[in-house]
């Protein structure tokens, strides 16, 4: 409703202000301008956010501080608070940082937005910028048509750079014209009344544009050519950092609860650093004048003191905020609760797929791995309690043989039903994120969704492969045969072992272990043939078993052979491939398939 009466009331506006004067179009052209550049600067640094994130991120935000500095860090590169909140919330959705990392980032973004007013006040007002501009555009739209992902990121980057200079321009510019026609700064109002309404008017003019650093440019055009009071211009400023907290909340409404939390956080950051600016004005008007003084700045320079003001109100917020940070995620975790669908998340539904991440190939792909992770581990569950097998005996260091002995239950699971509850619903949404997600890859990005497509594929046919097996499976394991018996409980015991190896490789950053675990996970597939290692054959031909139990142990043995062969498949991929760290040297180090035909033929001649 809100947005259906926010555009025509904007083009309302716009009109009405053409028409009273034509050098209003100057201003609102060098608006355009800049928010297209900040929109092509925003589509050149995505070309640059790839397979690296992740660990710059884990390495970067491990701290508070580290944090904080990567918030200032990336907001000063980007030169857009919005864009780096925005991202915050993807890198929550996909379960990249946690809710306290991603308050450190914005506390960091809220310092970083300050570089723009020093840039804008110290170079953008005193240099003929369009200057600049015009050689910026000219490459950047030639690198932009290049095929090369580097090359085409730089080229946006020039343009959207090229974009705001010539933004910039066209405001003052068009700010000095308009002084003619109109005098904004007769319409100034003085005291705490003026306060209030600049500030309304900073956080209007904010929500509409959808940034706080356009807002603050617009602002110190206005105020370099007397169109605004010097107050005034601290209220607008002040109302601006209210006004970007939209961009956030609007970004949370696609994100999962962390991310509408973070959103939160950064809604009550801003305007409580907001309010005590308001409260203690006159104060902190003082303390600007005092460092402007003591830096040099004249008294009558009020764009770069309008800039320490920018950047004394920001950074006291962050001060101030920083020894509550954990009692404010306390609070956000008690009042921002799951709903119930949510909450279920871990079970039924899948929890790391939101839109909010799928502005980046990076943050979509993360959340696709935790997802095949998360389906995995229902599948583990299911396909424990298939094999009439404790789920928390398989991860614990009992031995393999008491494991096998203490069953789940003493009678068959109902596997359908866990399969549509707990794996259906959960793959099906792995699809069609993936399809989504896809469009906005790279090739070498869609080649490893390929094969995530074909982990979770794994996954689902392990699970059914479970169900073809735990009839017969739950039948002779407690046979009175004693040799079909062991037969069958060989099989639970050999399948228990590699969901224990997966297990370990899972919750291991140890190279040597995932790697050596896997190999030997190879081996096992092949070395339970009873087939080809001639097992049924020998019990057959002693009369051991009967027809029957012949062809249900050769059926199941293909059952479970195939379990093992999908798992170890979904393993490789999820924790191998996806590991940065391993993917150069899993495969030369993993033992191959002739190794192991090689290691079972010496066994079997010795």
């Amino acid at each position: 409703m809100l947005k259906k009466i926010l555009l025509p009331t904007i083009l309302v506006i716009l009109a009405y202000g053409f028409w009273i004067s034509p050098d209003f179009k100057e201003i609102a052209a060098g608006v355009a301008i800049f928010l297209f550049g900040m929109l092509t600067l925003e589509e050149g640094f995505k070309a640059f956010s790839g397979g690296t994130l992740e660990k710059i991120l884990k390495k970067s935000t491990d701290k508070l501080y580290k944090s904080i500095s990567f918030g200032f860090v990336a907001t000063a590169i980007m030169q857009s608070s919005s864009l780096v909140s925005v991202l915050t919330i993807s890198f929550i959705g996909a379960g990249l940082i946690g809710l306290t990392q991603g308050i450190g980032i914005i506390l960091g973004a809220n310092i970083g937005t300050t570089t723009g007013a020093w840039l804008m006040a110290g170079f953008g007002l005193k240099v003929k910028i369009s200057a600049y501009a015009m050689p910026m555009l000219a490459f950047g739209v030639i690198l932009i048509f290049q095929k090369a992902k580097s090359l085409k990121g730089i080229g946006y980057i020039l343009a959207g750079l090229g974009f705001l200079f010539l933004g910039i321009h066209y405001m003052k510019d068009g700010f000095e014209a308009f002084k003619n026609t109109v005098d904004l700064a007769s319409f100034s109002v003085d005291g705490f009344k003026g306060l209030l309404i600049f500030v309304g008017v900073g956080i209007l003019a904010t929500v509409v544009m959808q940034s706080s650093h356009a807002t603050i440019v617009l602002i110190l055009a206005a105020l370099s050519v007397g169109q605004i009071t010097y107050e005034n211009a601290l209220a607008l400023t002040i109302g601006a950092n209210i006004g970007t907290t939209i961009t956030a909340v609007i970004g949370s409404l696609s994100s999962n609860i962390d991310g509408k939390r973070l959103a939160g956080a950064h809604f009550i950051f801003n305007v409580v650093t907001a309010l005590v600016a308001i409260a203690f004005m006159n104060q902190i008007m003082q303390f600007v004048a005092i460092i402007s003084d003591s830096i040099g700045i004249a008294s009558d320079n009020h764009t770069l003191r309008l800039a320490v003001f920018d950047s004394f109100f920001k950074i006291m917020g962050v001060i101030m905020f920083i020894p509550f940070i954990d009692k404010l995620v306390k609070f956000l975790n008690n009042t921002l609760k799951s709903s119930t669908l949510e909450s279920d998340a871990g079970s039924d539904n899948a929890k790391y797929l939101n839109d909010s991440v799928l502005g980046l190939s990076a943050t979509s792909m993360a959340a696709i791995v935790r997802e095949t992770k998360h389906l995995y581990e229902n599948a583990f569950e299911i396909i424990t309690h298939g094999l009439n097998i404790k789920r928390h005996n398989i991860v614990s260091s009992m031995p393999l043989e008491e494991v096998v002995q203490e069953e789940y239950s003493k009678e068959a699971i109902d596997i359908d039903d866990f399969y549509n509850r707990r794996i259906k619903g959960i793959y099906g949404e792995i699809i069609d994120f993936s399809t989504r997600a896809q469009s906005q890859m790279e090739p070498e990005d869609i080649e490893i969704l390929y094969k995530l497509k074909l982990a979770n594929r794994d996954i689902v046919e392990a699970v059914k492969d479970t169900k073809h097996l735990q009839k017969n499976l739950v039948k002779y394991s407690k046979s009175t045969n004693e040799h079909i018996k062991m037969q069958y409980n060989t099989m639970r015991k050999d399948l228990a072992e590699l969901l224990r190896n997966i297990n370990i490789i899972a919750t291991t950053d140890e190279e040597d272990i995932i790697l050596m675990l896997l190999s030997k996970a190879k081996l096992h597939i092949e070395k339970y043939d009873i087939i080809a290692n001639g097992t049924l054959d020998n019990l057959i031909r002693k009369g051991l078993i009967t027809n029957e139990m012949a062809t249900s142990l050769m059926n199941d043995s293909a059952y479970a052979y195939n379990i093992s062969k999908h798992l170890i498949a979904m393993a490789n991929v999820i924790f191998i491939d996806n590991n940065n760290d391993m993917k150069n040297i899993g495969e030369e180090m993993l033992i191959s398939d002739d190794e192991v035909t090689s290691i079972l033929e010496k066994k079997e001649s010795t």
